[in-house]
């Protein structure tokens, strides 16, 4: 099931019926700050390391890194897998990892030099997952590598990998190698902005070990993070979503390990710990022919993780990286097998994730708690047909609808402020800096049904009352606007596009206008902009001066 442009029929019906626009006014306190607007959009991440490197892989994490000033971050999955480095679905390896016949280790970081090679040339920088077990460390190592079907039952992907190491002090030699090699290559400096996170999802069969049992496969690698780059930033435990008992179970007893368990890597009470990782997905169904977002299912996980933080005097400061933040939870679930992921291709993932982004940053000034980042799993699949309905950003090197919204994100820069809306579904969020006041502003709906565009006055006051008019750009994602999706159908759904057709697509991938930039007037330090916004839209409104 894909979500196609609305039918010429509707739109004839609307117009014969008189079918009204709903119209809405957001208000804009610029003068009124609520907090720093931090890049928390910049953070992506995969499950694929070994398409990192690809033609289309390095075409990405180029865009990625060039699309903000602040430092894009990228996580990716198996990381210390064993094998040939060949990709699969939900699979990658980089043999850093074996044993010689004696069992000593032997150790080749040449695979993730060149993954972390790609991020840092592009002048991205990595968010380092420290997982899977090496094949021959773990305690289970037959069968290995798994294989994932869309649309299977798939009971036997976490296999081996999955499992605890057979010497936990061979485990944290590994960590202590890897990152002693890094600071070598790359630099003190450079290894001291990373992000180093043990494991992924060790609350579910991601790890094939009890709570406990993680704590200590915590403890060595922290200590050895620490022995090779006492600066280093090390965290976790990337736990799911805490709005299950199970989840938030875990990443409490996580959090208490570190704060007064014993440490099984040194002896001593507590783990390092400079920053705190835990996912939040949303959960999307079909109802009536129709998809159903789950936002709300999201949300709940951000705030159930942001108040069992709070609950830890010792760590309620520390930076909270969701480094999985997402409208469900498997991107290799294409939406041709699973029709409740049918949002991924068109606009409605891009007014999700920018409501979405708002909701984050109110939940942590709530909990009053330090949101880093809001990390999109979301990357590109070599070798797959076109909008095939993965959770991706880019199609065969062609950017899809929601990758624009993070560039409007990076276009946004100071500090937020007040905003107020009249309608449910239509909100914004805005920032002003001292040159400027960006509104970014979306009709979203949970129900991914037609409507009626919305009519949207801003009433923007704390525009500086010297001037009498202020230079106006209007970025857009719509049916037609930064939106090669509705491009690459108008052509056919041509899987094989010429080249000629395939520069077109590239261009309607990227950022548009939605018109020509123009001048606007200024009264009383105040500015009225008005527009129509479609269904499942999203516009940028910079005021400039």
């Amino acid at each position: 099931m894909q979500r196609h442009m609305r039918p010429i029929s509707f739109l004839l019906l609307a117009a014969a019926s008189g079918l009204a626009q709903n119209t809405v006014t957001i208000r804009v306190n610029a003068a009124r700050t609520v907090g720093p607007f931090k890049p928390i959009y910049a953070f992506f991440g995969y499950d694929e390391p070994n398409y990192t490197y690809t033609k289309n892989g390095r075409k990405l994490v180029g865009e990625l890194a060039a699309m903000s000033g602040a430092p894009v971050y990228i996580r990716t999955h198996f990381m210390l897998a064993t094998g040939d480095g060949t990709p699969g679905l939900k699979w990658g390896s980089t043999n850093a990892y074996t044993e010689d016949a004696s069992g000593r280790p032997v150790y080749d970081f040449a695979i993730t030099d060149r993954i972390f090679d790609t991020y840092l040339k592009a002048g991205a920088k990595p968010f380092v997952e420290i997982g899977f077990m090496p094949q021959a460390l773990s305690s289970q190592p037959e069968p290995y590598r798994p294989i994932w079907i869309p649309g299977a039952a798939n009971r036997d992907y976490a296999i081996g990998w999955s499992y605890p190491p057979t010497d936990y002090g061979k485990w944290g030699e590994l960590v202590y190698q890897w990152v002693k090699h890094s600071v070598e290559k790359y630099g003190k400096g450079q290894v001291e902005s990373w992000y180093w996170e043990v494991w992924n999802e060790p609350d579910i069969s991601y790890w094939h070990g009890t709570p406990q049992e993680y704590d200590k496969l915590y403890d060595y690698a922290a200590a050895a993070v620490k022995r090779a780059l006492p600066s280093a930033r090390v965290g976790g435990p990337a736990s799911t979503g805490p709005s299950e008992a199970k989840a938030a179970a875990f990443l409490r007893q996580f959090l208490e390990h570190c704060d007064r368990g014993g440490n099984s890597a040194t002896g001593r009470t507590g783990a390092p710990l400079d920053f705190i990782t835990y996912h939040a997905k949303g959960r999307p169904t079909v109802v009536e022919g129709h998809v159903r977002m789950g936002m709300a299912k999201q949300a709940e996980d951000v705030d159930r993780g942001f108040a069992i933080v709070r609950s830890f005097p010792k760590f309620e400061a520390l930076p909270i990286v969701l480094s999985e933040s997402d409208p469900e939870g498997c991107a290799a679930c294409s939406a041709r097998v699973y029709p409740q992921n049918a949002y991924r291709n068109g606009p409605l993932y891009a007014s999700y994730t920018a409501a979405m982004m708002k909701n984050i940053f109110e939940l942590a000034d709530r909990r009053h708690t330090n949101i880093e980042g809001m990390l999109t799993w979301a990357f590109e699949f070599e070798d797959q047909p076109y909008f095939d309905g993965f959770r991706t950003l880019a199609t065969n090197g062609i950017d899809k609808p929601v990758l624009n919204l993070f560039r409007m994100a990076a276009l946004m820069r100071g500090d937020r402020v007040e905003t107020e809306s009249g309608g449910p579904d239509v909100d914004a969020l805005a920032v002003r800096s001292d040159r400027g006041i960006a509104v970014l502003a979306w009709n979203y709906h949970d129900e991914d049904v037609p409507g009626p565009d919305a009519d949207v006055r801003l009433e923007i006051a704390g525009v500086p009352r010297a001037l009498t008019r202020v230079l106006l750009r209007h970025y857009r994602i719509d049916e037609v606007h930064s939106n090669a999706w509705t491009a690459w159908k108008a052509m056919g759904s041509p899987q094989h596009p010429t080249v000629a057709q395939y520069a077109q697509l590239e261009a309607a991938g990227q950022l548009q206008l939605a018109d020509s930039p123009r001048f606007v007037e200024v009264q009383g330090g105040a500015a009225n902009p008005e527009f129509a916004l479609p269904r499942q839209g999203v516009s940028l409104i910079e005021l400039s001066w």
